[in-house]
């Protein structure tokens, strides 16, 4: 089948200067192959997953390389598994030159069939504790064929390529790490509703490199999908915000306090309980309140787990089993859980550092913690953000409610219904959540009205350092007005 197609590809070289027929680099399309080509090379050549490579490569995979010579499927896998993929202590990884994606799509009747893809990219050797080592950079062109809903690779010319050392090409984000002494970032963009970029940079454990599919525990962006579970629940009409708490759960150590009666959901997800953060953390180690709840805010791990306590006795369902139904199944999240599997988990779980090295211990709960330790890939938790923005999983009255500033917090931020609001003027706002423990630096942002997004996972200590350049890098204004409010 893919033979018929590569004459398409000729034909687009000799004449797509003088049509211009690229598409938009904003549009779905472009953004549908943009990602589709990084997760291809992020994952099958960078982390040499052999079995995606096999299944998105058409079995009649033509590849045109001027200095390898022409390859089949077979000797494509082949040379990828000796050339590439058999020494992993010096591992070539392939990086696209930022860019230089041009797409043209291809239609038979009307139809869109394909789409040629065009661009740059540059090569490095990687070996473990030294500076990467640049190796050639090179032109490509790739025909992707659309079949069952999947793309599927079907024709490829790599030409042009340069000596080494010729051409640099530095990453900013890689520097970064460098600079701040962050043994791993996991990073995920999101550009028109669309994930456009999947990158994980270092190793699992400092010696393994970190997979595509690597896992995290996110700390409190745990926060964020509990609340959706609930707020689900609420679309459902299964649920009320506004319900007093005490019918399913009252906390043994607040049972003589009548405040106990004014704890709603919706005062619990905006952080306005009077609870603590965490009742271990005060001298009596027991649950108490501060102030009157729905009075002020005042951020609270216990006030989570107090409603996870109140919906299981409700629904007679552990928080993980409610997840699975509403959230992780629905959106095809198969790495996202609140329990730890050590069979599925312990291959792919990055450990976390301190300042000097030092790494801690990896949390394995046995039981969900709604504010807390919840372990996800970035590809998962950026498909959590998408269809959160694309209002796939709540009402249009909940979703509006979600996005409404509960409790002011500091000038132009406030607290919604999970997500902290911040105020960017000229009715346009932006949705984030932190997570902090040892080891642990995470961070999601949403752009709603532009559905933008971003997923930063850092296993740190000092991950939070490289917050502020990587929001401007990616989210421009409306990101360095974000950073400006929380800095002020």
């Amino acid at each position: 089948m893919a033979s018929r197609f590569f004459p398409y590809v000729i034909i687009l070289l000799f004449f797509s200067a003088s049509i211009d027929a690229q598409i938009d680099k904003n549009s779905d399309l472009f953004l549908e192959l943009k990602k589709q080509d990084s997760v291809f090379f992020e994952r099958g050549f960078n982390n040499c997953d052999m079995t995606y490579l096999e299944k998105t490569v058409d079995s009649n995979l033509k590849f045109y390389h001027d200095k390898g010579g022409f390859q089949d499927k077979k000797l494509f896998l082949e040379r990828t598994r000796e050339n590439i993929c058999s020494d992993p202590l010096k591992k070539p990884i392939r990086k696209v030159v930022p860019g230089s994606l041009n797409l043209f799509p291809m239609y038979s009747d009307g139809k869109l069939y394909g789409a040629i893809q065009s661009g740059e990219h540059q090569f490095y050797i990687r070996e473990p504790n030294k500076e990467d080592v640049l190796g050639g950079r090179a032109k490509f062109t790739t025909v992707w064929i659309k079949e069952n809903g999947n793309w599927i690779m079907s024709d490829v010319l790599s030409y042009d390529h340069g000596e080494p050392n010729h051409n640099v090409m530095t990453d900013p984000v890689e520097q970064l790490l460098k600079d701040n002494h962050i043994p791993t970032l996991g990073l995920g963009v999101i550009e028109n509703g669309k994930l456009t970029q999947v990158k994980v940079y270092g190793t699992l454990d400092g010696k393994t490199t970190a997979p595509y599919n690597s896992l995290f525990n996110v700390a409190s962006l745990t926060k964020p999908v509990t609340a959706l579970t609930v707020l689900r629940l609420v679309s459902q009409g299964k649920w009320n915000l506004d319900e007093p708490l005490d019918r399913y759960w009252i906390d043994p150590d607040i049972a003589e306090d009548p405040r106990h009666k004014k704890l709603t959901t919706r005062i619990i997800l905006s952080h306005q309980t009077g609870f603590p953060n965490w009742r271990w953390q005060k001298p009596d180690r027991r649950l108490s309140f501060g102030f009157d709840p729905g009075s002020k805010y005042q951020y609270s791990g216990e006030g989570y787990e107090y409603l996870r306590k109140a919906i299981e006795r409700k629904f007679h369902k552990s928080l993980e089993e409610l997840a699975q139904e509403l959230i992780f199944q629905p959106l095809g999240m198969n790495d996202t859980s609140y329990i730890w599997n050590e069979k599925k988990d312990a291959e792919r779980i990055v450990t976390g550092y301190d300042r000097i090295g030092k790494p801690y211990d990896i949390v394995k709960n046995s039981r969900p913690n709604a504010a807390d330790d919840l372990t996800t890939s970035v590809e998962d938790y950026s498909r959590f953000l998408i269809a959160l923005m694309n209002n796939g999983l709540l009402s249009k009255e909940v979703f509006e409610e979600m996005k409404t500033g509960q409790v002011k917090t500091k000038k132009d931020k406030y607290f919604g219904l999970g997500f902290e609001i911040y105020d960017l003027g000229s009715g346009r706002i932006a949705l984030s959540h932190g997570g902090m423990d040892k080891g642990v630096n995470t961070l999601m942002v949403m752009l709603p009205e532009t559905k933008q997004g971003l997923v930063i996972f850092t296993n740190g200590d000092d991950g939070y350092k490289i917050y502020e350049p990587l929001i401007d890098q990616y989210l421009g204004e409306a990101g360095k007005k974000l950073v400006r409010i929380e800095t002020e």
